[in-house]
């Protein structure tokens, strides 16, 4: 039986496109800074055995002794793995290479598809008050995305400005409607951001107008340009809104946290 006094716990967005080099990362870490500038407590699951959100926000490998590999397959508690970072407000669970073997290792687990998701319902990650939880996925359709999926209540896509980006999103949505008929029949597309975004580019606009026309209020008004100080900020382990707070990429992820906040303020109206 549920607890009635219990919080109702953070908003859980797994940021997701089984493409690579989208921007996934890059709107994981730079929408949760955006977020923590809005006042909220967030925290981003690094569940991309890459691990380039741990690095992106300052996490030097050497310090990641526990991780979402300790989290998802060793029952570590969540004070174990939740790192903060040097932003106030914004914390990590990092990732190491090791979760590269997760998918083998599940096999034989009969919750494979629910670890993540029992891992943030813990009654411990009420203490740390967050409000969103951002999970970055890999760039695959693999167990782990489904993790995500099945943890979180929606799912954040970023579609980068190229061609044929419209086409590989129809898998995503038919893994998406696999996993609200399997698993969690309240997920829901959170909606879809436009990435890497060229205005000069008479291919963007197309894009963009595909988009619009075949997924109409699915796409987030904001765009995120093309930046090249969106580009640097990795390379020195913080956002872009610390890296640049005036840049182009730092004001347009700005405006999609505080699109993303009034869509939620909406829907809860």
């Amino acid at each position: 039986m549920s607890d009635p006094t219990r919080p109702s716990g953070p908003r859980i967005i797994a940021v997701a496109n089984q493409k690579g080099g989208v921007g996934k990362t890059t709107t994981a870490i730079n929408l949760a800074a955006a977020l923590v500038e809005l006042g909220r407590h967030v925290l981003v699951v690094d569940l991309d055995p890459q691990g380039n959100a741990s690095t992106g926000l300052g996490i030097e490998r050497d310090d990641r002794e526990y991780t979402t590999y300790d989290l998802l397959l060793d029952d570590a508690p969540l004070s174990e793995v939740i790192h903060p970072t040097t932003i106030a407000g914004l914390s990590i669970v990092p990732a190491t290479v090791d979760l590269s073997s997760a998918d083998i290792e599940l096999i034989s687990n009969e919750k494979r598809s629910f670890l993540l998701h029992d891992a943030l319902r813990q009654v411990a990650i009420d203490s740390f008050s967050f409000d969103y939880v951002l999970i970055d996925c890999p760039p695959s359709l693999n167990i782990l995305t489904v993790n995500a999926m099945v943890a979180a209540h929606s799912v954040l896509v970023p579609l980068q400005s190229e061609f044929f980006a419209l086409e590989g999103l129809s898998q995503l949505m038919l893994t998406v409607r696999e996993v609200r008929q399997t698993a969690n029949p309240g997920l829901r597309i959170e909606g879809i951001v436009l990435t890497m975004y060229d205005r000069r580019n008479n291919l963007s606009q197309q894009v963009e107008q595909d988009a619009r026309s075949n997924l109409g209020d699915l796409v987030f008004q904001t765009v995120i340009p093309r930046n090249v100080r969106v580009s640097e900020a990795p390379s020195f382990a913080m956002p872009v809104l610390s890296y640049d707070p005036r840049s182009q990429g730092a004001m347009a992820y700005r405006e999609l946290a505080a699109e993303l906040v009034n869509k939620r303020s909406q829907a809860a109206a």
